[in-house]
């Protein structure tokens, strides 16, 4: 078995303008019981945060770069397809990418003119069953402000490790690509559930205990209401990103893979660990 990481953070991620309303931060333990749940907060309220899209990334940067031996699930692209990539290395793309697209709207644009009438995604995307492309109507923000605001700070830095594409480094935490829905959509839960209705508050419940059914610990009746009663899905979304890094570490060879290592694919867009 690897040798795990003991402190596991999930985080659903946002792009948009008050994104310190919408990420949110599940804080994980790994215990010979599994996976225990111990708190989730949106990402306002970290220290030096706030409901703003830059004050809230910058809290959460500090958060990732000051975490040491831990492992963070974020659910956004870490890549773009190979076709549109003109770099040598992920690395190389990655800290490219401030200067290479000023707004989200230029990285769409140019992404689009590339590809005309098509969305092209990535193996990793294809083979998870990710819903969206990395510059999709839906996702492109989150691309954006996660690769410029979150990746390149922290790569150029080395503040962090960023998984399959780096090595591990003692003291580092490690960064993975998550997907909530390809997750969900593993462990036979993928149901509808964002939403106000009593119809998808079933649905968050129904989620939740399948979870917890498969060794996810959580903590107290008040975080199990916090997961059920944001409407919007954030708040569970952040479990299962941390559930999908649990998971990550169970395999024996951890953080190598075989098939991931000998992937150009994979080194060059990024990979989605379900």
């Amino acid at each position: 078995m690897a040798d795990l990481y003991d402190r596991v953070f999930g985080i659903d991620f946002s792009g948009a303008k008050d994104a310190g309303d919408r990420i949110w931060i599940s804080r994980c333990s790994v215990t010979n019981e599994g996976l225990r749940v111990e708190r989730c907060i949106p990402a306002r309220d970290l220290p030096e945060s706030g409901k703003k899209r830059d004050r809230c990334l910058e809290a959460l940067r500090t958060l990732i770069a000051g975490a040491g031996r831990a492992i963070f699930g974020l659910d956004f692209p870490f890549g773009l397809p190979r076709a549109l990539i003109n770099y040598q290395s992920w690395e190389s793309f990655v800290l490219a990418f401030p200067n290479e697209y000023q707004s989200p709207e230029t990285f769409r644009q140019a992404c689009r003119e590339s590809t005309p009438g098509r969305e092209l995604k990535r193996k990793a995307d294809r083979v998870a069953k990710a819903p969206f492309a990395p510059y999709n109507i839906r996702l492109y923000r989150q691309t954006y402000y996660g690769i410029q605001r979150l990746l390149a700070p922290l790569v150029e830095t080395g503040q962090a490790r960023v998984l399959p594409m780096q090595e591990p480094a003692e003291g580092k935490p490690l960064l993975l690509e998550v997907c909530p829905a390809s997750t969900l959509k593993e462990e036979g839960l993928y149901l509808p559930y964002k939403g106000s209705s009593e119809r998808r508050r079933r649905g968050r419940q129904r989620i939740l205990h399948g979870l917890e059914q498969k060794a996810v610990n959580i903590q107290s009746r008040e975080l199990r209401s916090t997961f059920i009663e944001d409407v919007g899905g954030d708040a569970l979304d952040s479990v299962v990103a941390a559930v999908a890094t649990f998971r990550a570490q169970q395999d024996h060879a951890f953080p190598r893979s075989e098939a991931r290592d000998n992937d150009d694919a994979y080194a060059a867009e990024g990979y989605v660990y379900v």
